[in-house]
């Protein structure tokens, strides 16, 4: 009997990313449009102090580098948190941690991000084409189905192009006669009188690092993650400490504070402060390369979310498929496609709800950090001995320090009663919609408790 090719190949990731790669993910994901919104409106509100909450903010997103970086090293697996959770928790928290935390999450982000690119171009180029965000969703849904080697070449170009729109924008200030915003005898006194208000102020810094972990999935096709991943989430670190700061600082200088914390699209009043077309042009470049990279990324990183959970039987099967010629999760690219097309169309032409879509993310995000500090402490107590490429620095410091900040983020994270409202409509009906999937899911189709964990040899082999 002849067996062709195909039926006998095995079908799995490849093993292709080095350490640029991993790098341009993890600084691609985090350096979002909406980042700097967050940054910008911050500089607005707090002034000089908002460079402390910048600080603040910077602490704990290290805490949560250290703490994804000793669970993803210890199961390397492209399931990600859901991999860590089932084994800490069991297969019920995995699956709400993952589809609330992470796809819905990712869901609520990319519409956001792609509405803000248009909010942009249409300030810029009026009458621009309608659907631009849409086109953009599609084209990269296709290029990340066509395999990773071809998502790996359109994201460095991407990051690489924005890194630079980043730092033209930011040293530009530095040559400017007609800054309108601080002086430097108010930025000295605003340091000074910083008091505990700034921890409101740290809310709002703590979204624009929030994201660094999306690289995690890519673990099985990293050639070298021991080395790579570490470098990758650490040096993005410090990059973005840069970049936020100097953003945020030539906010300060050139726009009137109230003007950059009332507006929706603060990046953009930057650039008209500099009177130059380049600016002009520097800030379309920073708006299309910040959005179609995060979207990129989200689309290359949460299928693998999909196809981890397929493999402890969590989701369905066709989600473990792998593509036999290009070797990607085609069928969870497609869905997860879907899912992010659904609040674009529906709410596209409506620029009043970005707000609401960041926050009802970012509240999301809180919970899956501190769930994943949690896991740390489980493991490091079930699986004292177990092989740990990376441990944690002063544990457990950092993931205490975490959960606590994150707690305090999470209480503190809407800007307004309205915001807030629609934002605890939007979680309560997720998590709920998680909940009832998980339940069935675990005990009807898995047979299996809720709260069981998985032995952590058997979650490495699926």
């Amino acid at each position: 009997m002849n067996v062709s090719p195909l039926q006998t190949k095995q079908l799995s990731l490849k093993k292709v990313l080095g350490f640029s790669s991993l790098f341009v993910v993890a600084i691609g994901n985090v350096t979002s449009q909406s980042s700097f919104v967050s940054i910008l409106n911050g500089a607005g509100q707090g002034g000089a102090s908002f460079l402390i909450a910048l600080l603040l903010a910077a602490i704990l997103t290290l805490c949560y580098i250290f703490t994804y970086l000793e669970l993803s090293l210890m199961m390397p697996k492209a399931g990600g948190p859901g991999t860590y959770t089932t084994v800490a928790m069991g297969n019920f928290p995995a699956i709400v941690l993952v589809l609330c935390g992470y796809i819905a999450v990712s869901a609520f982000s990319i519409p956001s991000e792609l509405m803000l690119m248009k909010r942009v171009l249409e300030t810029a180029f009026p009458g621009i084409y309608q659907h631009l965000g849409l086109v953009i969703l599609i084209l990269l849904t296709i290029l990340n189905v066509l395999g990773i080697d071809i998502f790996s070449s359109v994201q460095n170009l991407i990051v690489y192009i924005m890194i630079v729109a980043i730092l033209l924008l930011g040293f530009e200030t530095f040559g400017t006669a007609q800054a309108q915003g601080i002086d430097a005898a108010t930025f000295k006194k605003e340091i000074l009188d910083t008091n505990f208000s700034v921890l409101s102020l740290m809310t709002l810094a703590l979204w624009s690092f929030a994201g660094l972990e999306f690289v995690c999935p890519l673990i099985e096709e990293s050639k070298r993650p021991e080395k790579d991943l570490p470098r990758a989430m650490l040096i993005s670190f410090f990059l973005l400490i840069i970049f936020y700061g100097l953003i945020a600082l030539a906010g300060m200088i050139q726009v009137p504070a109230a003007d950059l914390a009332s507006s929706d699209i603060p990046h953009w009043l930057l650039a008209q402060a500099f009177y130059s077309k380049t600016a002009t042009f520097i800030i379309v470049v920073f708006a299309i390369t910040t959005s179609s990279s995060t979207v990129n990324i989200l689309l290359a990183t949460t299928p693998r979310l999909f196809y981890g959970m397929a493999h402890h039987n969590q989701l369905p099967a066709i989600f473990k498929k792998i593509h036999p010629r290009w070797d990607t999760p085609w069928f969870g690219i497609l869905i997860f496609a879907a899912l992010a097309a659904i609040p674009l169309l529906l709410f596209g032409e409506k620029g009043d709800v970005i707000i609401m879509l960041i926050t009802s993310a970012a509240s999301l995000w809180l919970v899956a950090y501190i769930i994943s500090h949690i896991n740390v402490l489980i493991l490091r107590r079930r699986y004292k001995d177990f092989k740990r490429p990376f441990k944690t620095p002063l544990y457990p410091w950092p993931q205490i320090i975490g959960i606590t900040g994150m707690s305090y983020a999470l209480w503190n994270n809407s800007p307004s009663a309205d915001i807030q409202k629609q934002v605890l409509i939007n979680s309560t009906i997720i998590i709920g919609i998680a909940i009832i999937y998980g339940i069935f899911r675990v005990k009807y189709t898995m047979k299996k408790k809720l709260f069981e964990p998985v032995p952590i040899e058997q979650a490495i082999a699926d």
